[in-house]
């Protein structure tokens, strides 16, 4: 007798796929879509989101930096501190699919936050973006000069890139009360102050999020028709969750709705493509032999095992390996969301 799964190739059976192999020979996680050397590629995104981009500038893609650090900074690494290098525009962590969203609108004049300063003593910080200025501004007037200039960079990025890599990160967010303006990290974690009848917790659906990217990709498409999008769902668990649940249970949760509106994007539109670095990474096969000892952070070995991934097939011909890359280029990744934890902070 016959039956459907008799014409299944083997990457379809776990025992053929997973239980009778090493971990390292595991193969065929994903169908690489076709990207060239000259490709204009853009990512932003959660903090595993950098890694990709890295990965991408080291072996000879046409990476975009929309913003480049000034000439003064003595190293790279000093440039990554305020922002610099870190994603294709200076717009620090994007966790959020309604961040992604309001990103877009407010680079297209299409919304204009009513708090776009906090204040930290007396230096003044881009509440959409605290991260990216380790001392701040001297007056709210110069932030908002700078976040007019960042706009746009943003715009002229949305409108030449070939490829987003969009990496979600979080379901959990900040948003004001008065105009749901969601932030980066919550009010007075890296500056502002938080006043509960001035903030509102956002813990996203699934609804909200496939709302929200379906909207930002129609935008997308309607000022660059050429775009296309792959999304992978950052693997790195929280650091703390503002629900009543355990940062356990929150945290897949979290996961489990961007993964789930991840699938059905890259289903529902042909030019939408997803990488899964969150199952390679967080999956029970690996044994959890990818994270470093916090069991949160995920180590070199883990990182390098997913670019073995991404780059496969044709991505693996078009993009040769880079040369041993030296230790003093490995940069610390950028993540607001680290601030959360006091004791990390």
């Amino acid at each position: 007798m016959s039956n459907p799964y008799q014409s299944q190739p083997a990457k379809a059976f776990w025992r053929k796929a997973i239980a009778d192999l090493h971990f390292a020979d595991i193969g065929e996680l994903w169908c690489p879509i076709p990207i060239a050397r000259t490709d204009r590629i853009a990512t932003a995104g959660s903090c595993f989101a950098q890694h990709i981009g890295m990965n991408l500038a080291r072996r000879g893609a046409n990476f975009m930096d929309m913003e480049p650090a000034p000439m003064a900074f003595p190293s790279a690494d000093e440039a990554r501190r305020w922002g610099y290098g870190v994603f294709s525009c200076r717009y620090g962590n994007i966790y959020t699919s309604r961040q992604l969203l309001q990103l877009f609108e407010e680079a297209h004049g299409e919304r204009t936050p009513r708090e776009q300063v906090w204040q930290k003593g007396e230096r003044f910080f881009d509440a959409l973006r605290p991260g990216i200025d380790p001392v701040g501004q001297d007056s709210a007037a110069a932030v908002l000069a700078l976040r007019k200039r960042h706009l746009q960079a943003v715009r002229k990025m949305f409108a030449a890139l070939d490829v987003l890599v969009f990496t979600m990160g979080l379901t959990e967010g900040w948003e004001s009360r008065e105009d749901a303006t969601m932030y980066p990290t919550a009010p007075g974690t890296i500056a502002g102050a938080y006043r509960p009848d001035g903030y509102l917790f956002r813990n996203l659906r699934y609804p909200e999020i496939h709302a929200d990217m379906q909207k930002f990709w129609a935008r997308l498409k309607s000022v660059n028709p050429r775009a296309r999008m792959l999304l992978t769902v950052s693997p790195v668990p929280l650091v703390a969750t503002a629900t009543d649940d355990h940062v356990l249970s929150a945290t897949v949760y979290s996961k489990s709705v961007l993964r789930a509106v991840a699938g059905d994007l890259a289903h529902e539109h042909e030019e939408i493509a997803y990488f899964p670095s969150f199952e390679i990474i967080s999956s029970h096969p690996s044994r959890g032999i990818f994270f470093n000892p916090d069991l949160r952070t995920v180590n070199p070995f883990g990182v390098d095992h997913v670019m073995k991934h991404f780059f496969s097939g044709p991505l693996e011909r078009e993009f040769s390996p880079p040369a041993a890359v030296a230790e003093e280029e490995e940069h610390e990744l950028i993540c607001d969301e680290e601030k959360l934890d006091p004791d990390r902070s």
